[in-house]
């Protein structure tokens, strides 16, 4: 069964895109648009992470480092100045971050402690163009833990294969965010058989009690 709690010492919890680039109103994501149509495309986003998404992270994240789990952070980031090592998704999108940029760094409401692991990726999906796998099984993870943004599309692809490469998978839905309800609700939905997905509060009761 999927229905089985954590085993907090093979548990890692995995932030996926909390950054400059996306999950601040000032990020390079949206340096393009006006302040009109910043609104009308992400002016619900933003509330939603800010009265909501961000502070359940930060309660997830001090709950999960008080259990002893791993916290893991995943990240849009070139491996080169240019981008030239981006997936063509990312190159005709636009996505370019490079490495060392303020856009490159985790939010500073769910900063990185000085051990925790940062991975960039250059794809969706962070276990195409990212060695996540490796080293989730060299940290013996079987129990992974998925925060972030956005629900529709690198959440998706991560939850998704991370349960076909064999990791049980929680998605801890008020900790996930993406540019309106309805796309929230529908992912939940479209990827419910392959992860359970938990709120903030009760995963911190399970890993509380555990």
């Amino acid at each position: 069964s999927r229905d089985i709690p954590v085993e907090p010492p093979h548990t890692t919890l995995l932030f996926i895109d909390v950054q400059n680039y996306c999950a601040r109103r000032d990020g390079a994501e949206f340096k393009d648009l006006g302040p009109a149509e910043f609104e009308e495309k992400l002016g619900w986003f933003f509330n939603k992470m800010e009265s909501e998404t961000i502070p359940n992270m930060q309660r997830l994240q001090a709950g999960c480092r008080k259990a002893g789990i791993e916290v893991m952070y995943t990240l849009i980031r070139n491996l080169t100045q240019d981008g030239r090592d981006r997936s063509l998704d990312y190159k005709i999108n636009g996505f370019s971050v490079p490495p060392g940029s303020w856009d490159g760094q985790v939010l500073d409401a769910i900063a990185p402690a000085p051990d925790e692991i940062v991975i960039p990726k250059t794809s969706s999906n962070v276990f195409v163009s990212t060695n996540i796998d490796y080293v989730l099984r060299n940290l013996g993870t079987k129990y992974l833990v998925i925060s972030g943004i956005v629900t529709d599309q690198c959440i998706a692809t991560a939850t998704t294969t991370a349960c076909d490469l064999g990791y049980l998978v929680t998605l801890v839905t008020d900790a996930c965010a993406t540019y309106t309800q309805e796309r929230h609700d529908t992912a939940l939905r479209a990827i419910s058989g392959y992860c359970r997905q938990r709120s903030t509060d009760a995963f911190l009761a399970e890993i509380g009690a555990a």
